[in-house]
């Protein structure tokens, strides 16, 4: 609710559009029907983490040491 707040009330003419992010716990059909705006196809999903990987694990994920060899 709060990014459609801010886009209808605080938004300045140039800004680009706010970004949201859902956290669950679990999957909820009724919590995405009812926080995301309809008919938009920006909507994308991730893997759900109920802990902080190591920063080994974490670095492998997002293949950093690939990005900062090239």
């Amino acid at each position: 609710m709060y990014v459609n707040y801010y886009t209808r009330e605080l938004m300045n003419e140039g800004d680009n559009p706010p970004i949201g992010i859902v956290l669950c716990t679990n999957k909820s059909d009724a919590v995405v029907k009812y926080t995301l705006p309809e008919g938009n196809t920006q909507i994308f999903a991730s893997k759900y983490m109920t802990y902080l990987p190591t920063e080994e694990k974490f670095r492998k994920k997002l293949r950093l040491d690939d990005f900062q060899k090239k």
